[in-house]
């Protein structure tokens, strides 16, 4: 099993994905939900919490994920009539609250996004994480100083502490083993600087071996999201 995931798996039980808007956070959100319903993840749940950006969220793939084992909460309408409602379904508290249930959490971007964890503040004061992903081919985290003061309006937004750092450094299709490497080099760098642990870098399935073999710790992730939100289906 991939060390991200085991880690994932024997660690706190409610798991927070944030990170700058196209950092790729909602990726990783269902491709850890897709990956520990694969592994014989049992009672597993994913809740939709973005309410920054309506063409690009993990309800979209509900279907898919609820056929793997996954329960997805988004809006009180669950998705339904592609509804895009900017709020989301008291139903979130369920998972939550449920001692034997993992849930991840896909927040909407920066810490305007990440705001919405501050109504279900009491559930995280014990058996949680809070990760930041971090992309350096974003315009808006393209620095160390950038991204380390992107990670902080996180935390001072939530009253929470990021917990460690997922590297996504992409380029869609043209994406390269050294793309990849230069993300992981990056985020090492703001990890050392903010005082929180790398813990992995984002990569094709495809290219998985390749990048191991460069040393890094790598977590693959499935394309399935759409490659760009310009192409959503009306």
């Amino acid at each position: 099993m991939n060390n991200f995931l085991s880690d994932i798996q024997s660690g706190p039980r409610k798991i927070a994905i944030t990170g700058h808007f196209g950092c790729g956070k909602t990726e990783l959100a269902v491709s850890l939900a897709m990956a520990l319903a694969e592994n014989g993840g049992q009672n597993l749940a994913l809740c939709d919490l973005d309410l920054e950006n309506p063409y690009f969220r993990s309800r979209e793939r509900q279907a898919l994920l609820e056929e793997k084992g996954v329960k997805v909460y988004s809006d009180p309408f669950n998705g339904r009539n592609g509804s895009e409602l900017q709020v989301i379904t008291a139903a979130i508290r369920a998972p939550l609250e449920d001692g034997g249930c993992r849930v991840v959490l896909d927040c909407g971007g920066d810490h305007s996004g990440a705001m919405v964890l501050n109504q279900f503040r009491k559930y995280f004061d014990r058996d949680f994480r809070l990760l930041c992903v971090v992309n350096c081919l974003r315009p808006g985290t393209d620095s160390v100083e950038k991204a380390l003061g992107h990670l902080r309006a996180i935390e001072d937004t939530t009253s929470l502490r990021v917990t460690g750092l997922v590297s996504n450094a992409h380029l869609i299709r043209y994406t390269t083993a050294e793309t990849v490497a230069e993300g992981w080099d990056f985020t090492k760098q703001v990890a050392q600087a903010g005082g929180v642990p790398a813990l992995c870098a984002c990569c094709a399935a495809p290219l998985l071996a390749e990048v191991e073999a460069l040393g890094i710790p790598a977590f693959p992730i499935g394309m399935y999201m759409r490659e760009s939100y310009l192409d959503k289906q009306v």
